[in-house]
């Protein structure tokens, strides 16, 4: 008997979700079994043009069944196809409308396109269904954070890392959020939590970079960029910073007036 089963997989929202790749639990026949864990494989394995023609396939055969809709989803959004990830969310929902992947799956889709009530409207039934659910609490907070709604996005990320201790992504986020506030203190207390816990996580090391030149601390401003530039550029790009890692303004606007200067 086949389980859900979960895969990482790297899309435009890449900090926003771990995506799903679920597997239905009613299959019985092994060929159909080897067809879909084929498809899966290939997914799984960033192989998303091969995954999707497989996916193609296996739908043509077993156009009933809501995993493969959501899984080929999946991988039509990772390749851009936007609306047509949609279309298969809906398909997996319609067919399945008790199982919450495809909700947050559709979710990230419509963040791709900046719809933002619809992918909250989903993610909140995800968390009506499932309290804990840290990926639909921290992509909610995305969402919120996207509207200007720092407290509540501050609050939705605490959570999403408190129902995942290891969610390194959540609790940087929730730094963030404090240092939109205000809340310098507590956001540099956090940072550092994380760097001594995940020396070369980028995100915290260019979150506390722009804090310790907010503050005149240029040595460790530099101290800690230095470090970023070796472990993911992307952080000087301000667009990247805003669209897809989602970054507050203030501290974006720290950082790009510290790179400017160097």
């Amino acid at each position: 008997m086949l389980t859900f089963k979960k895969v990482k997989v790297c899309l435009l929202l890449i900090f926003v979700l771990v995506n799903i790749f679920y597997i239905d639990p009613s299959y019985s026949l092994s060929s159909r079994e080897d067809f879909f864990k084929n498809a899966l494989d290939l997914s799984s394995r960033g192989q998303f043009k091969l995954a999707l023609q497989e996916w193609n396939r296996y739908l043509d055969y077993y156009p009933d069944d809501a995993a493969g809709f959501s899984n080929r989803g999946n991988v039509r959004l990772v390749i851009g196809d936007v609306e047509g990830s949609i279309d298969d969310q809906n398909n997996a929902i319609s067919l399945n409308p008790g199982e919450i992947d495809p909700y947050i799956n559709r979710g990230i889709a419509e963040e791709a396109l900046g719809l933002w009530s619809q992918a909250k409207k989903d993610y909140i039934f995800v968390i009506s269904k499932d309290s804990e659910n840290f990926s639909a609490l921290y992509n909610l907070a995305n969402v919120e954070g996207s509207t200007s709604q720092w407290e509540t996005a501050r609050d939705l990320f605490s959570k999403a890392a408190l129902y995942n201790p290891g969610f390194a992504m959540a609790r940087s986020s929730m730094a963030l959020a404090d240092y939109q506030l205000g809340s310098i203190n507590e956001s540099e207390k956090e940072l550092k939590k994380l760097i001594r816990r995940y020396p070369t996580f980028a995100d915290a090391r260019a979150a506390l970079t722009a804090l310790n030149w907010s503050k005149g601390e240029i040595g460790k401003a530099e101290s800690n960029w230095i470090a970023v530039t070796e472990l993911d550029p992307r952080y000087s790009d301000e667009e990247w910073l805003i669209k897809v890692r989602r970054w507050p303004p203030k501290p974006t606007k720290d950082l790009m007036k510290f790179i400017e200067l160097k």
